[in-house]
C-alpha cells in the first residue's frame, strides 16, 4: 500500500494542477480583499488558456455535430468536480435547446448520489466507467467526453478507452499537457491553467476551464444543429412563465410582430417558438411550417431560404 501511495504522490507531483506555489505559503494572512483580488487575478488568466486550444475545440465540435445530426449522443463522462459540470451541462440542454434529455447525458463515477456526496473509490475504476456506458447501450454514432482535470483519472480515462474501441468519437479534455487522457481521445483538448490558488484545489482555474470549454462543446453543436436562428434560442422549451415570457420575447425579435400576432401564432404552433416564427415571417399556417422545419431537418433559416426544405 505504501508503494501505492508512493507512486501516487510522484504522479501528483509532476502534474502542472498540483503544484506548490511557495509565494501563496501566507495568503491565509492577507486581508479578505487582497485575497480576493489575488484570486480574480487568477481566474482572468483562464479564457486565455482556453484561446490556445481553440483549434482542437472547434474540431471536436464538428465532428461532434456531424455525428449527432445522424442521430447520435453527446455524453460527459468525470469523477468530482468534473462529472458534476458534466452533469450540469447536459442538464441545461434540454430546457435551453429542446432536446430530449437522452441526447446529452452527463454520467459521474458513483452515478447520481456523487453529484452533491463523495463516492469513496469511483472515480478509480475504469471497469465502472465501462458498464456505465454500456448502461446507456452506446453506439459509433455517440461522442464521449472524457473530463479531467488531472488528465490521469481512471474512470474519464476508462471511458474514453472504452468509447474508442466501440467506434464512438472521443473527446478528452484536461488541464494538463501530456495527459494520459488526451492521448486516449481521438480529440484531445489539454487546457493549461498552471497551479491552482489552493494546491491541488482542481475546482478553481481548471473548473472553471472546463466549464468554459463545455459550454462551448454544447452550445456550439446546437447552432450546428440548427437549435438557434441568429443569437436567438428559438428550440427553447417554455417549461416556466419566465421561459413562457421568453419565448414570446424571441418570437418579438425575430419577427417585429405585435403581440397579438405573436400570441396567434405560439398557440397554432402548440407553443413551438420556432414554428411560430416561420409561420409569421414566411406567412404560411402552422401545418405548412411544420412541413418546411421537418425537410429542412429542423433549421429555420433552411426552412426560410428554401421552402422546399434542403
Amino acid at each position: 500500500m505504501t508503494s501505492t501511495y508512493g507512486e501516487l504522490r510522484a504522479q501528483l507531483a509532476a502534474l502542472t494542477t498540483e503544484a506548490f506555489r511557495p509565494e501563496l505559503a501566507d495568503i491565509d494572512r492577507l486581508p479578505t480583499a487582497e485575497i480576493a483580488r489575488i484570486m480574480n487575478g487568477e481566474d482572468a488568466t483562464v479564457p486565455a488558456a482556453v484561446a490556445a486550444q481553440l483549434p482542437r475545440i472547434a474540431a471536436a465540435i464538428d465532428a461532434t455535430a456531424e455525428r449527432m445530426a445522424r442521430g447520435g449522443r453527446l455524453v460527459y463522462a468525470g469523477a468530482g468536480t468534473a462529472g458534476r459540470l458534466g452533469v450540469l451541462d447536459a442538464s441545461e440542454c434540454p430546457p435551453t435547446f429542446n432536446t430530449d434529455p437522452s441526447q446529452v447525458v452527463g454520467l459521474i463515477a458513483g452515478g447520481p448520489a456523487a453529484i452533491a456526496t463523495s463516492v469513496e473509490g469511483a472515480e478509480d475504476s475504469k471497469e465502472l466507467a465501462a458498464g456505465d456506458l454500456d448502461g446507456l447501450g452506446l453506439t459509433a454514432l455517440d461522442t464521449v467526453v472524457g473530463v479531467s482535470a488531472s488528465g490521469r483519472t481512471p474512470y474519464a480515462v476508462g471511458a474514453v478507452e472504452h468509447a474508442r474501441a466501440r467506434g464512438a468519437l472521443t473527446i478528452g479534455l484536461a488541464c494538463n499537457a501530456g495527459s494520459a487522457l488526451a492521448a486516449a481521445a481521438e480529440h484531445g483538448i489539454e487546457v493549461v491553467v498552471g497551479p491552482e490558488l489552493l494546491t491541488g484545489s482542481t475546482r478553481l482555474k481548471s473548473g472553471t476551464a472546463q466549464k468554459l470549454v463545455l459550454n462551448m462543446i454544447s452550445t456550439i453543436t446546437m447552432i450546428r444543429l440548427g437549435k438557434t436562428y441568429g443569437n436567438l434560442m428559438v428550440d427553447v422549451r417554455a417549461s416556466n412563465e419566465k421561459l413562457r415570457a421568453r419565448s414570446r420575447r424571441i418570437v418579438s425579435l425575430a419577427t417585429g410582430a405585435g403581440e397579438k400576432d405573436i400570441e396567434s401564432a405560439l398557440a397554432a404552433a402548440d407553443g413551438e417558438v420556432k414554428t411560430a416564427i416561420l409561420m409569421l415571417l414566411a406567412d404560411v399556417d402552422a401545418a405548412t411550417a411544420t412541413r418546411r422545419l421537418e425537410r429542412a431537418d429542423g433549421h429555420l433559416r433552411t426552412a426560410l431560404t428554401r421552402p422546399g426544405g434542403c
